[in-house]
């Protein structure tokens, strides 16, 4: 049995392992979004304007922000398990540090992505 929640003591390595599961859901939510976007573009012009448009508003474009870092942050840690997979970095100092890694990987791709879309307009 584990040790009761009190006396636990948090690690990156765990947060790593939560919010890995929280991504993957929240991926198959990000791909409903993009089947409605698909749906709303075969409904005509005016569903996909109107889907567009809720996508544009601040909540719609949370929603992206957040969509984008899940998939970095996915793609980050999986590619982290895929180094474990061949029996690399399995140390806690190496674990640790993959998993800062992971963090900083995904807030850089993140900002660096939703960087381009405002330099190209997407975001207009």
């Amino acid at each position: 049995m584990s040790p009761h929640l009190q006396i636990w003591r948090w690690h990156v390595t765990m947060l790593t392992s939560i919010l890995h599961r929280v991504t993957g859901v929240g991926l198959y939510l990000a791909g409903l979004i993009v089947s409605a976007w698909a749906v709303s573009l075969a409904m005509g012009p005016e569903a996909y304007q109107a889907f567009m448009g809720l996508l544009g508003s601040p909540l719609g474009k949370l929603v992206m922000l957040g969509m984008t870092a899940s998939v970095f942050y996915h793609l980050a840690n999986g590619v982290r398990h895929l180094v474990w997979d061949f029996g690399h970095g399995l140390d806690i100092k190496s674990a640790n540090g993959s998993a800062w890694t992971v963090f900083g990987f995904t807030i850089a791709a993140t900002a660096a992505a939703w960087a381009i879309a405002f330099m190209t307009g997407a975001l207009a």
